[in-house]
């Protein structure tokens, strides 16, 4: 498989490629971002869990601003600049908050100056998103040096390979900011607060190279298609030809204003619903998103049979049911931090170890994701993660030490840690892969990209309702880390994680009985739940094919 990607690489494929690795390069800010919140403001688990469900309902936004890049097509590149601005504003508050912190103070509290940054970036990268999804499609040529059509079957070929290799770019994008990190916050458990600051700023100020490589990403594409038109052009074809060569007849996209302008009152809703003081405001939002989402759901519901509505049904709700549980929230990170003596360094190899073990998750579980059944996919994945969580679980009550004082210090909290994220790690492709299989066998050939990006909304919420069982059971099991006055050095908050193993414990319940509950309900049920890719090969050419070439659109 990889020898395979290596000698189908193109040029061609390096613009969008640079958009998705800057996406996967985002990942540098992750860490020093933790720790900012945790050493310098008073922000709990739960309003950090409910700041996350903000920061996801972006991409619940996926399916209009993919119509709008449809309908300014010719000049969808501006869109990249504008994500890229957003991000640059990101990053430019927190290297504010973090060099001149007096200065910001003084405009507003430093926690609404977070959570801009906060809400300002994933906006960016999910207008960038979009632009790739679609920057992908003019990156497979249509045409070789010549100017002759190419065989189609070679088409759909480069295309499932433009895809593959953009799920590697973020992957890499990770691993290569991992390896970073790992140096960057090399010394800094030794290291002085004003020493601790300035790698802080640094790692944000090199951030700054990721609105970058998306800009020049697009700068790169557009010199690419003037390129090949002109050596056209020499060749005998007319200005016009060659331009069309390149860019083939693109079809004038009408504006769907049912969506256009369900949009945006989606979004002036949200607004006012966040800006304003009314409780549940989250429960609120998710609501008013769900039901927009199941409306445009049973719309296309129409255009399938009874067979293929029951299958996509069942379906749907198993994945939907898997990828809505709650996690622990920011209380497990102080607890490694403060208790298990975890420091930067440590979670970026944690990191690294997570993202090269699931790039090679993607292709060691190819045959296991293509011969079993989404239950059975997603039966295994629940019972296997509800399995990992008894790492953390013991390692609350103490059983690190007694693995470390029968090992000479071996099989110690590090060692269990990474042991635990190797396992972990492949596994979070192999749940990502399936979601795709089944759209892609269920949906009509040309109402696809709809399905996709309808499904893709679908499931973001799904996350969405993630975080708001995360913020609950932070409301139920409250953990808070040690927070000081800048100032004074006054305690302001004590540390108290006494509750935090009852919360691994109800997570880990949760998130193993719900899913398999789910399970055995549409199993009884008249509903259905997708069969094996192979048996469903016949309904398309090549359905690995076709996962794998709508793989960004999720």
């Amino acid at each position: 498989n990889i020898l395979e990607l290596r000698r189908e690489l193109r040029l061609s494929y390096l613009p969008p490629l640079m958009v998705y690795m800057a996406y996967g390069i985002s990942g540098l800010t992750s860490i020093v971002g933790v720790f900012f919140v945790k050493e310098y403001l008073d922000l709990s688990a739960e309003f950090l869990a409910a700041l996350m469900f903000w920061a996801n309902i972006p991409w619940a936004l996926k399916m209009p601003m993919g119509h709008v890049v449809d309908l300014i097509w010719r000049f969808k590149s501006i869109l990249v600049y504008i994500g890229a601005s957003l991000i640059a504003a990101s990053l430019l508050i927190m290297i504010g908050l973090l060099s001149h912190p007096d200065a910001m103070r003084a405009v507003m509290p430093l926690s609404a100056w977070y959570v801009l940054s906060a809400l300002l970036a994933p906006v960016g990268y999910v207008i960038q998103d979009v632009v790739a999804d679609a920057m992908t499609v003019e990156a497979v040529p249509r045409v070789d040096r010549q100017g002759k059509p190419i065989d189609p079957a070679k088409i759909r070929l480069m295309h499932t390979t433009m895809q593959t290799l953009g799920r590697v770019a973020v992957v890499a994008g990770g691993i290569f900011v991992a390896m970073l990190n790992i140096y960057m916050f090399s010394g800094v458990d030794v290291m002085n607060e004003a020493d601790k600051v300035a790698v802080y700023i640094d790692i944000f100020q090199l951030a700054l190279v990721i609105p970058l490589v998306s800009v020049i990403g697009v700068g790169l594409g557009g010199y690419l298609k003037l390129r090949d038109a002109r050596r056209l052009q020499s060749q005998g074809h007319s200005w016009q030809q060659a331009w069309h060569l390149v860019h083939g007849e693109v079809e004038k996209t009408a504006p769907n204003w049912f969506i256009l302008i369900g949009s945006l009152v989606f979004v002036a809703f949200t607004i006012s619903i966040g800006l304003s003081e009314l409780p549940f405001r989250e429960e609120i939002i998710f609501t008013g998103s769900m039901a927009i989402v199941v409306f445009l759901m049973t719309r296309l519901l129409k255009v399938l049979d009874d067979d293929a509505r029951r299958v996509l049904v069942g379906t749907a709700i198993i994945i939907f049911v898997y990828r809505a549980m709650p996690s622990t929230g920011a209380g497990e990170t102080w607890w490694m931090n403060d208790v298990l003596k975890f420091d930067q360094q440590f979670f970026s190899i944690l990191s690294l170890v997570a993202g090269g073990l699931a790039l090679f998750g993607m292709f060691i579980f190819r045959r296991f994701m293509a011969e079993k059944s989404i239950a059975y996919i997603i039966g295994f994945l629940t019972i296997v993660g509800g399995l990992l969580f008894i790492p953390n679980i013991g390692m609350y009550y103490g059983v690190h030490e007694w693995t470390g004082a029968h090992t000479h210090g071996v099989v110690d909290a590090r060692f269990i840690a990474i042991v635990s994220t190797a396992v972990e790690s492949p596994l979070q492709q192999v749940a990502m892969i399936p979601m795709l299989a089944w759209i892609a066998n269920s949906a009509p050939a040309h109402l696809k990209a709809t399905f996709f990006a309808v499904m893709a909304s679908f499931t973001n919420l799904a996350l969405s309702l993630g975080q708001l069982g995360t913020k609950y059971v932070n409301q139920v099991y409250e953990v808070t880390r040690e927070v000081k006055d800048q100032v004074t050095g006054i305690i302001e908050t004590p540390a108290d994680y006494s509750e935090l193993g009852l919360l691994f414990i109800t997570v880990a319940l949760v998130s193993v009985c719900l899913p398999l509950l789910a399970i055995f309900i549409v199993k009884k049920s008249p509903l259905r739940s997708a069969l094996n890719i192979l048996k469903l090969s016949s309904r398309t050419s090549s359905p690995n094919e076709t996962v794998i070439s709508n793989l960004s659109l999720i």
